[in-house]
């Protein structure tokens, strides 16, 4: 009989040290997943950034040569702007959902192939 406490006992010990390295291994799943999507938002967000350097730099240069082509240089500025009123007015109304759903169907995706 004294043999049968102790296998309870170690059966208890065991399924307690399989319980803390479940939790553990949950844990480090769940950090996975969270620096793959940090990591996958940091890196989209510089390509942003380059992007928008280079349009700012060209938008620049655009409004420089118009208003050079038509002797005052904030002619220039004045047409890219409405150029960009229109193109963003075009964009929010008609292209708002080929943005918003790729952008959340990939971060989706990308929490589903990690297993969580």
């Amino acid at each position: 009989m004294e043999t049968s406490p102790r296998l309870i006992e170690s059966l208890f010990e065991r399924i307690e040290a399989y319980g803390k390295t479940t939790i553990a291994l949950s844990k480090y799943k769940a950090l996975e997943v969270a620096s793959n999507v940090i990591s996958l938002l940091v890196s989209r967000l510089i390509i942003l950034i380059v992007a928008l350097f280079f349009v700012s730099f060209l938008s620049i240069g655009i409004a420089l040569y118009l208003g050079d082509l038509l002797e005052k240089l904030y002619y220039g500025f004045f047409i890219v702007a409405v150029f960009y009123l229109v193109a963003g007015t075009v964009l929010f109304f008609s292209l708002r959902k080929w943005i918003k759903e790729p952008i959340g169907d990939s971060l989706i995706s990308q929490l589903n192939t990690e297993g969580i």
